[in-house]
């Protein structure tokens, strides 16, 4: 059986050699998981939130779920210098059906959800390249029902491919549910009063 890695220990050593604070674009698949990675990150990172997450259902729980994003935002912004910036992107569900496709009626854990972190996160490394951060990593490690071992080795793989293009961006490995990540979220998302949705997206109950 292979090893896990910890990937909070190699994202604490990634952080540790950064000579100057960096540009990063996190992807957000929501505020309250923002919430503790964004606290996390802040004094290292100059960051930019981007929301693509097409495979949320119904359109009318995705825009309530964008609009909390960016009242979060709006909110840290109120007292932060490092003004966090907003990167939306269209709706996009065609986009989810075709990523999934042949996998729908496997479980939450499953295939389905590695398509679904791969199509979030190619978009991701793609933005991030053309754009010229100097990072890109995701927030969806901090989900105990999320693999972290599965969304860092997507991370790897867009890290190498951006490389053979000749793309500087690097992929930042992280896994913010440990040190109490996930407990921080939910902390942060009661002060802050918002929403928390009861599924991840495609499946709701």
């Amino acid at each position: 059986m292979t090893n896990k890695i910890d990937y909070n220990k190699v994202m604490k050593e990634t952080i540790e050699k950064l000579s100057q604070r960096e540009t990063l674009l996190l992807h957000s698949c929501c505020g309250p998981c923002s919430s503790a990675t964004i606290e996390r990150l802040l004094p290292f990172f100059n960051i930019t939130v981007l929301y693509y997450n097409p495979n949320i259902l119904p359109k009318e729980e995705y825009e309530k779920r964008k609009k909390e994003q960016i009242r979060f935002l709006e909110i840290l912004n109120e007292s932060n210098d490092n003004k966090i910036k907003f990167l939306d992107c269209d709706y996009a569900p065609n986009d989810f059906a075709s990523a999934i496709k042949g996998l729908e009626g496997l479980p939450e854990g499953s295939k389905r959800c590695e398509a679904c972190f791969r199509l979030r996160l190619e978009k991701t490394a793609k933005l991030a390249a053309e754009k010229g951060f100097s990072y890109f990593t995701t927030t969806l490690s901090i989900s105990p029902h999320k693999d972290s071992q599965v969304i860092n080795e997507i991370l790897i793989e867009l890290g190498q491919e951006l490389s053979k293009n000749n793309f500087k961006t690097l992929p930042l490995l992280a896994d913010f549910k440990k040190e109490n990540g996930f407990l921080r979220s939910t902390q942060l998302a009661k002060e802050f009063d918002l929403y928390r949705q009861t599924y991840c997206g495609c499946r709701p109950n």
